[in-house]
């Protein structure tokens, strides 16, 4: 997954959907539950929304946003999540590196939540 200037066309479909079949097969009755992932998403989302277009906000608020990083390793260390969807994170966060990457990488977590809605009908 790589939020280049030419982005691969197959980046929301193809791409979210082998990432989201990679982290359901971690998932459990304890890990990678979708109302756990669903709260980084949600986050995600949040801090998307106030950085908008503008490059100021998201140096701003960048420092939060790359919070998440924590988040999800206090996750993992609680075995909430697993190592597949840390890596996932943890990538997709080091993609941010401006405000349409930023949102880039929201479109990116939607899809793969749509993906993994449907791998993971536990």
């Amino acid at each position: 997954m790589r939020f280049d200037d030419k982005l691969n066309p197959q980046l929301f479909s193809d791409v979210a959907e082998r990432i989201a079949q990679a982290v359901a097969a971690g998932a459990s009755t304890t890990k990678n539950k979708s109302s756990q992932l669903r709260r980084f998403y949600d986050e995600f989302v949040m801090w998307q929304e106030k950085v908008g277009n503008s490059e100021e906000r998201f140096q701003h608020y960048l420092p939060f946003v790359m919070m998440l990083k924590a988040k999800v390793a206090y996750a993992k260390g609680r075995d909430h999540v697993d190592q597949n969807f840390e890596a996932f994170l943890r990538h997709l966060l080091d993609q941010c590196t401006s405000a349409e990457r930023l949102r880039l990488g929201k479109l990116f977590f939607e899809a793969f939540m749509a993906f993994y809605k449907v791998y993971n009908n536990k």
